[in-house]
């Protein structure tokens, strides 16, 4: 024998199943769904690393900018900075490009 649901049972199921597609879609696709939360943590891997490659930039052009100040003078990156800046080469060097 047979049972059939009555047009309440079957709204309400209906109504169920729609409500469970939609938190589930939601669930993926929505502004804090899976697939967001992978795409945040990618940009966020990104992200990291390009700070901590302009970290390596700055302590780089902090130790060259304290090697060229008054207290602390090193002459032979001034040389080398003077000699890039001006172009020039002393007669007795070998220039290689």
């Amino acid at each position: 024998m047979s049972q059939r649901l009555s047009i309440s049972a079957t709204i309400f199921f209906v109504l169920t199943l729609a409500l469970g597609l939609y938190f589930a879609f939601a669930a993926v696709q929505g502004p804090s769904g899976i697939l967001r939360r992978i795409q945040i943590e990618s940009e966020t891997t990104e992200l990291v690393a390009e700070r901590d490659r302009l970290r390596a930039e700055v302590d780089r052009m902090q130790n060259l900018t304290r090697r060229l100040s008054d207290e602390y003078l090193d002459l032979d990156l001034l040389d080398e900075r003077a000699r890039d800046v001006l172009g020039v080469v002393r007669a007795d060097e070998i220039f290689l490009r």
